[in-house]
């Protein structure tokens, strides 16, 4: 089983009947009633030694911050204000006390910054490695939550920065590659130290003007496909549009790698992936610039089912390819970032 059988299998057994649940498995975010105005937001995300981080060449405090920014993201991408955190913590008898220390002081200058407090959670010994466990709690308008299931033909998709910069990142740390290169740099703490755009989801649902939204932490095609899944449509993206391709061309030459591939399926972007009608392109982007960031747009959705990415030949002509699902799968690609 892949991990997404694995999460249908569990979301078929599950089978919730309470009324005060709104939305369960297949959302970034389980919500549930809270009063006859707001609901709560709730995600969990877990960081395990070896898969999801490195110790040789993570800091404990862009760790520490890491484990809170991936999961206020799943919040912010529904439109909510993340509130409370859990924090359950598997370590080895034995662990460095120092290192510790350094990973929850970046854990809670995090939470400061995205407006949440740590009330809770557990601590277990691990008989090997270490592991980490947030969930977070946030709240929302009832009225202004965004599903992934509001996508309509014709909308047109944006991704709220560039793509495929953590992949690349990942790949330079991984080699050791660490010239005195600025762009380097942004995209070895791109892997090491994301920002979620929290307060970017929070201006889009209040907008009204955003159909469907999601954060990218698989990839673009994978997260794409699991919007399209669940808002019964398909989507075609466009090669030439991709952001940040260009500034991946250098770490590409050196890896062996090519930047195409990491953009659409890298994962850990921690951008937002949103649809909307093409005539809010202003708007939108003025929602945007006034957080201090861009959109891009990157593609259609269209009636159908998968996400087929188009690339323009120099002849003029145009080629198809299937890439629905070609992201990070934990039991497909074994390990990884």
């Amino acid at each position: 089983m892949n991990e997404r059988q694995i999460i249908e299998y569990i979301a078929a057994q599950a089978d919730p009947t309470d009324g005060q649940l709104l939305k369960g498995i297949g959302d970034d975010c389980a919500v549930i009633r809270k009063d006859g105005n707001r609901v709560w937001l709730l995600t969990m995300d877990t960081l395990i030694e070896s898969v999801h981080f490195n110790r040789d060449f993570h800091p404990p405090e862009k760790l520490g911050r890491k484990a809170v920014s991936v999961n206020v993201s799943d919040i912010g991408a529904m439109g909510g204000k993340p509130v409370f955190v859990l924090l359950s913590a598997g370590m080895p008898h034995g662990f460095d006390e120092a290192w510790f220390r350094a990973f929850v002081s970046g854990l809670t200058e995090a939470c400061r910054e995205y407006g949440c407090f740590i009330i809770g959670g557990d601590t277990v010994a691990s008989p090997g490695g270490l592991t980490f466990t947030l969930t977070v709690i946030g709240e929302a308008e009832a009225d202004q939550v965004v599903y992934r299931s509001g996508a309509r033909p014709d909308d047109a998709i944006w991704v709220s920065g560039p793509l495929g910069l953590a992949a690349a990142g990942l790949e330079l740390l991984n080699a050791g590659i660490e010239p005195d290169n600025q762009a380097f740099d942004l995209l070895r703490e791109k892997h090491l130290n994301p920002q979620a755009r929290v307060s970017l989801g929070q201006q889009l649902a209040a907008s009204g003007r955003v159909h469907a939204m999601m954060d990218l932490s698989d990839g673009l095609a994978t997260d794409l496909a699991h919007l399209c899944k669940q808002s019964g449509v398909g989507a075609r993206l466009f090669a030439r549009d991709l952001p940040g391709v260009a500034m991946l061309a250098d770490a590409a030459r050196l890896t062996g790698c090519d930047p195409e591939r990491w953009a659409l399926s890298g994962g850990e972007d921690f951008e937002l992936l949103f649809t909307a009608n093409p005539d809010e392109s202003f708007h939108l982007g003025g929602i945007a610039e006034a957080c201090g960031l861009s959109i891009f747009p990157v593609g259609v959705i269209v009636v159908g089912v998968g996400v087929t990415l188009i690339r323009s030949a120099a002849d003029g002509t145009n080629h198809e390819i299937a890439i629905a699902y070609q992201g990070f799968d934990h039991f497909r690609n074994g390990n990884g970032g």
